[in-house]
């Protein structure tokens, strides 16, 4: 959860796709761009931010200049992983789908910071959901359907082109878009639903990918967090786990040392991490289960060196936690995999 006052910023690299959609229709992006009142001869970089509210004004017009109203799937038809960040690349090394989804729903901020995207389980599936409150006024519906498509499309990148929803939910009304939505997404969608989501079967999320690579995940997981720790400081949960990978080969990060260096004093370190539903441990406890894992898989360090680069005085320690983590010692752990 973040302040209502925040003005919130979308990466350049996947609004930079807007250009090349509405070049698919033939019309002239720069003139939308400058009636959207972005400055075109600011030099951006990729990683650069623009705000939402102006991207929500280019939406609109495309929509209007297009004359269609399933301009977000044209969109998302152009998706690629390098316009999301390191994240994108992450989400491809991912052990699973689950985990690449478990990604987005974390490092999601990195694309925009209005989007507030959950990864919900359910008896015998996983719910992809959106929530629109974080943004100021209702958002063009075509930049959630891009949204709701991208994500599917990169998942279908990740797990393969046979990947199928069980189902899927969309807020608005279906202006004439079923045909397209059904098309796109391989099954009939739902219009007018009070929940915009995606439905997964739980075996297609957490079936092992062929293409994973943890070491490659976790370099790009060090470079989208690097990225939310400078720009984005109201993320606090993404700060403190920024702060955390920092100290830990140092030894046992601690909290009032962390605090001190967000120039925050412990109490309302608590607080700001209360608020967004988080705990210091958790954060810890979850930063080292991760990175334990990364390494065990995706290296041949040994088990002492991954004890003292997470934090553990005695690789005992170690062992006791990971076994406390997933249920077996980090040597069973790696034969498993191997």
């Amino acid at each position: 959860m973040h302040s209502e006052q925040e003005t919130h910023t979308t990466l350049v690299s996947a609004a930079a796709l807007l250009a090349d959609a509405i070049g698919h229709y033939g019309l002239d992006f720069k003139q939308i761009v400058i009636e959207a009142g972005i400055d075109l001869y600011n030099n951006y970089k990729t990683s650069d931010r623009l705000p939402a509210d102006k991207l929500q004004k280019i939406w609109r017009l495309a929509v209007a200049q297009t004359g269609d109203p399933c301009f977000g799937l044209t969109y998302a038809r152009l998706i690629q992983p390098a316009a999301l960040h390191g994240l994108g690349l992450a989400w491809l090394a991912s052990d699973t789908l689950k985990d690449g989804l478990n990604r987005l729903v974390r490092y999601q901020r990195v694309i925009s910071t209005a989007l507030n995207i959950q990864l919900e389980e359910c008896a015998e599936a996983y719910d992809l959901v959106f929530h629109t409150g974080a943004f100021r006024t209702q958002p063009a519906p075509a930049s959630i359907d891009a949204g709701l498509a991208s994500f599917f499309r990169m998942s279908q990148i990740t797990a393969g082109p046979d990947l199928c929803p069980l189902e899927v939910k969309v807020g608005h009304m279906d202006y004439g878009c079923s045909d397209r939505f059904e098309h796109f997404f391989g099954i009939p969608v739902e219009f007018e639903t009070d929940e915009i989501c995606i439905r997964f079967d739980k075996a297609s999320l957490e079936k092992q990918l062929s293409t994973a690579h943890p070491e490659l995940a976790r370099v790009n997981d060090q470079l989208v967090i690097d990225y939310l720790k400078h720009f984005d400081k109201a993320d606090i949960t993404t700060q403190v786990r920024a702060r955390i990978i920092d100290q830990l080969p140092n030894g046992m990060p601690q909290q009032e040392r962390i605090a001190l260096m967000l120039n925050l004093s412990l109490r309302n370190l608590q607080r700001k991490l209360r608020v967004e539903g988080t705990s210091f441990k958790e954060i810890m406890d979850e930063t080292r289960k991760e990175l334990a894992i990364q390494y065990l898989k995706g290296t041949d360090r040994s088990i002492i060196e991954i004890s003292f680069l997470m934090g553990f005085s005695e690789s005992s320690n170690f062992s006791r936690a990971f076994r406390r983590w997933t249920g077996v010692s980090p040597q069973y752990y790696r034969q498993a995999i191997n």
